[in-house]
């Protein structure tokens, strides 16, 4: 590891007397091969419009910033927003004080590159994938290793939060970045991940099902250790019988977990619970 990286940003805190903050979970990248690591994993080009959240200090910034056309680093800590404008002189870099659960991006075709902290990481993603209008093409995070298996898993280990995440778009781990590479060190280590919306996917082609396909999931998973007939019965109020009856048809085993089901699976379920489907049907 190159400790200039560290021993710099700690300079430049401590000359504007800051320190990490503890409740926006700060922990900076401080790792100079784990920087070139997830510019390397985003791919930036002099034709990327880039939108980094949370910046802190800059490090990331600085590199963004030297690769694409245009940066905009939206950074909820004003004391950092006042760090980055005297520290940072890129005429293609924009910083923006501003919650990014509130920012709304105006531009089209762009990336998204950041650090996330735990508690931003699940929030942020949804907010990409679902409320924007102008969605990314490209979004590449680092977020907890733990995290980051959660949201790119696939069966028998699926969450809920891989199945809300895969139902818009393709995920991938890239990497992984040891805690040492942060500062303060986190006591966990880190996963680069990409997210790729995808157009078409379900509930990008079918919003109106958004409601019914999260109803039947949250259900699905409400105690993931349960076999899936019990969660589906409770959760959506169905006779048992029913369910069994409903999940064998969809070649699912009432005894499955909800980890076990594919996105494919939760899709049929949706879509069978749509239409309103007759359970005497579903033995037929």
């Amino acid at each position: 590891m190159d400790l200039s990286y560290r021993k710099n940003i700690k300079n430049l805190l401590k000359n504007d007397r800051l320190k990490p903050l503890k409740r926006l979970g700060q922990n900076f990248l401080v790792d100079n091969k784990a920087i070139n690591k997830i510019i390397k994993a985003a791919d930036i080009n002099s034709d990327d419009f880039v939108l980094e959240i949370g910046p802190g200090p800059g490090v990331l910034t600085k590199e963004l910033a030297k690769k694409a056309k245009k940066v905009i680093a939206v950074e909820k800590d004003k004391n950092m927003v006042k760090l980055l404008k005297e520290n940072l002189a890129f005429k293609n870099l924009e910083i923006s004080n501003n919650d990014i659960l509130k920012f709304v991006p105006d531009f089209k075709s762009y990336k998204i590159v950041a650090n996330l902290p735990f508690y931003l990481t699940a929030p942020v993603i949804r907010y990409f994938l679902e409320a924007v209008r102008e969605k990314p093409w490209q979004m590449t995070f680092i977020v907890q290793k733990e995290v980051g298996k959660r949201i790119c898993a696939s069966p028998p280990k699926m969450s809920i939060l891989a199945v809300s995440v895969q139902a818009y778009a393709k995920t991938e781990i890239i990497g992984y970045i040891p805690g040492k590479s942060f500062w303060p060190a986190p006591k966990v280590d880190s996963a680069i991940i990409m997210i790729t919306p995808c157009f078409p996917s379900y509930l990008y082609m079918y919003p109106e099902k958004r409601e019914a396909f999260f109803k039947v999931v949250k259900a699905g998973f409400s105690q993931p250790r349960k076999q899936l007939a019990n969660n589906l019965s409770h959760g959506l109020k169905i006779n048992k019988a029913k369910v069994k009856m409903w999940l064998l048809k969809n070649k699912i085993q009432p005894a499955q977990r909800a980890e076990t089901l594919s996105l494919k699976d939760w899709i049929n379920l949706t879509e069978n619970y749509l239409t309103g489907m007759t359970f005497t049907d579903l033995i037929t």
